[in-house]
């Protein structure tokens, strides 16, 4: 009887075993499948206020807060299959564009500061006071394919430029002569990032059968000119380069004073 016990004990252990190891195979399967969408989709559209996509990343504790405040069904969260961070807030502005609350609901429910309030924050001065301000949104910028936005061909088409609720702003029209024809004028949308929100309404407006105008995370497309070139239209722009000159500048010059004196015939500075 004892004996029974014992291959029974040793049959239970090994059957302990064998669940263990499938347990945790499967976890390092699931966990290995999360980190793949983590890695996946590198363009991600975060809700108004997001801090950069690494750090937000690291704050966000996925508790859904911003998507229940969220009126009109814009947010959701990922799920395993979407290609981004499980549990993260996205927006997908073809399908639900962001209808720029001016009381941004989603914002002020977020305990973990992925989403700055601070950042959306205006002084008003007729209320003596900083108030929200949603035109301040960076959720992303909009970028327009000339190759397939209407416009662009000649066919007269400004529904994106109505749709933008900063129109005249972050949208707007270039007129130009159709040669062509000599008749009819291209209007044709231009997006200007520093006032361009990322609230998609021109992308989900689009009438073209995959949209010609779309919101992408501003950090993939913004470029950067470098603080050694001017803008010579603005008149204190140069207030910029005080404290930053550049190595290669002064080493230029140096060079220059020493073919000057040079061709001044003195000898002794070469």
């Amino acid at each position: 009887m004892k004996k029974k016990n014992k291959v029974a004990t040793r049959r239970e252990v090994i059957r302990n075993l064998l669940k263990g190891a499938g347990y945790l195979g499967m976890g390092g399967f699931t966990w290995g499948a999360y980190v793949e969408e983590a890695k996946s989709e590198p363009f991600i559209l975060r809700p108004p206020g997001a801090i950069s996509e690494n750090k937000f990343v690291q704050a966000c504790v996925k508790c859904g807060a911003c998507v229940e405040a969220c009126p009109y069904d814009t947010l959701k969260l990922a799920v395993p299959g979407d290609k981004k961070p499980v549990g993260t807030p996205f927006m997908e502005p073809r399908k639900v564009a962001c209808e720029m609350c001016p009381d941004i609901p989603c914002v002020p429910v977020c305990p973990s500061g992925a989403l700055d309030l601070k950042s959306l924050l205006t002084y008003d001065k007729d209320l003596s006071k900083e108030r929200m301000d949603i035109n301040k949104a960076r959720m992303g910028v909009a970028i327009v394919d000339t190759q397939t936005c209407v416009a662009f061909w000649g066919i007269q088409c400004d529904i994106c430029y109505r749709a933008c609720p900063l129109m005249d702003k972050a949208i707007k029209l270039n007129y130009e002569k159709n040669e062509r024809t000599g008749k009819h004028a291209y209007l044709r949308p231009v997006v200007d990032r520093d006032y361009c929100t990322g609230c998609g309404l021109c992308e989900n407006a689009c009438i073209t059968e995959k949209a010609s105008i779309i919101v992408l995370p501003r950090e993939l497309v913004s470029g950067e000119a470098g603080d050694h070139y001017l803008k010579n239209w603005e008149p204190n722009d140069e207030e910029r380069l005080k404290d930053k000159a550049v190595p290669e500048q002064k080493q230029e010059k140096k060079i220059s004073n020493k073919a000057l004196n040079y061709l001044n015939g003195d000898w002794e500075d070469i």
